[in-house]
Parts: structure tokens; C-alpha cells; sequence
């Protein structure tokens, strides 16, 4: 149950993220910080995974997030996108996951 609510977290930032395109420099600080947070995720979790594994990580997020954004460069950070960005990266990293189903 806690993978599938957080799914539907993931697929909602997703869609706020579309929804940035529009504002281009919002859109590629955005766009930034999910690569940021998807780069964290390979090094915590792998390539093999499950969505279960990767829900049990993203309860873990508020911990690393904030440090693995710190790394980027200034353009990159926009305070007021870090949960949507969060959403957005665990959404696109879970089409990796072994029992992915869309």
C-alpha cells in the first residue's frame, strides 16, 4: 500500500513538473535537480530494484535530498521545487524497477 500512494506522489510531480515547462529557466533548474536526485538514487539503490525497494528510499529522502542539492550549481537551485523535483526523479527512476508496471 505505502508503494502505491507513494507511486501516485511521484506521478504528481511528474505532472507539476510538466506543467513548469513553460518557464524555462524554473523548467531547467527543475530539470537539474531531478538529475541530481536521480544520480543519489543509482548510488543508493542500483539498477536493480524494486518499486517497493525504491518507496523504502523515498520515506528516507528529506535525509540525503537537501545535500545531494547542495552539490549542484547555483542555477540549479530553486528552494521551491526541491519536493517536485523529489516526485519527479523517484517517477521517472521507477521505470526501472523490475516490477515496473505503468
Amino acid at each position: 500500500m505505502a508503494a502505491e500512494l507513494a507511486r501516485h506522489e511521484w506521478a504528481a510531480g511528474y505532472r507539476r513538473l510538466e506543467n513548469e515547462r513553460e518557464n524555462e529557466a524554473r523548467y531547467r533548474a527543475l530539470l537539474a535537480q531531478v538529475a541530481g536526485i536521480s544520480d543519489e538514487l543509482r548510488r543508493r539503490i542500483g539498477s536493480v530494484f524494486t518499486i517497493s525497494e525504491l518507496a523504502s528510499e523515498y520515506r528516507r529522502a528529506d535525509d540525503w535530498v537537501p545535500q545531494a542539492l547542495s552539490e549542484l550549481p547555483p542555477e540549479a537551485h530553486y528552494p521551491g521545487g526541491v519536493s517536485l523535483a523529489t516526485d519527479a526523479a523517484f517517477h521517472f527512476y521507477a521505470r526501472g524497477a523490475r516490477d515496473y508496471e505503468p
